[in-house]
């Protein structure tokens, strides 16, 4: 983990923490990995595992439409995405392995404790999210959940994060963003919000080096906890 004692960091108030959920808040995405290849294999098709963990952060249209794109199967999009939505939901809804990430919980209690409006900001289905959020008790700690279905670019676009953001009601540049993909600190940043990057080995080799920071796990977060510049901010809209 780098030093947090860098000017543009102490130059602006952090007043709102931006969560992505899957890899950051659960460790899903190796679950969604089986579940994804079973719907590859369902369609015959034979997305590389370089290409499968290249999709990491993006919406479930737009990895599918790569996947069309690619291999021009004979499919819909939306045949595929109805077949695949609903395997995820099935898979998931009798999953026994939806856990909160280890101290993701104390450090959400945390940030409420100092006032800090709190956002999940996931490039996955809403359905899904809510499904996590019950599964994993997290729910009442976010005062806002947006996906990325719900903005017209998904990441690495910026959208979402700046959804958030306005949802919030707190500037971009006072936004820290939590995430575990390249597609996602990329969304982060060009949504000009300093990011910290959770190397999750789960997610895969993902390359954070656009993040401002580095960490392995909320353990090492709850390490930096007064380093950073928290400023409570309750004016939601």
């Amino acid at each position: 983990m780098e030093d947090l004692n860098k000017s543009e960091w102490k130059e602006a108030s952090i007043k709102a923490v931006l969560f992505d959920m899957d890899g950051v808040l659960i460790d899903s995405e190796p679950i969604y990995f089986d579940i994804e290849r079973s719907s590859f294999d369902h369609f015959g098709v034979p997305v590389s595992e370089e290409d499968h963990h290249s999709f990491v952060g993006v919406t479930l249209e737009s990895m599918w439409q790569q996947v069309l794109d690619k291999h021009r199967i004979p499919f819909a999009l939306e045949q595929v995405l109805t077949y695949h939505k609903d395997n995820v939901m099935n898979m998931l809804s009798g999953h026994t392995g939806l856990t909160a990430m280890p101290q993701a919980e104390r450090w959400l209690s945390w940030l409420k404790e100092k006032q800090i409006p709190v956002a999940v900001a996931s490039s996955s289905p809403r359905p899904l999210i809510e499904l996590i959020m019950d599964k994993t008790g997290l729910g009442p700690y976010f005062d806002v959940r947006v996906s990325g279905e719900e903005v017209e670019h998904g990441k690495p676009a910026p959208d979402i994060f700046l959804h958030a953001a306005g949802l919030l009601g707190v500037e971009p540049s006072s936004c820290l963003v939590i995430e575990d993909s390249r597609n996602g600190v990329k969304a982060a940043k060009s949504a000009g919000m300093r990011c910290i990057g959770l190397q999750n080995p789960g997610s895969g080799n993902q390359d954070l080096s656009l993040a401002d920071y580095r960490i392995r796990s909320f353990e090492e977060l709850w390490a930096l906890k007064d380093s950073l510049p928290f400023a409570p901010f309750s004016s939601l809209t």
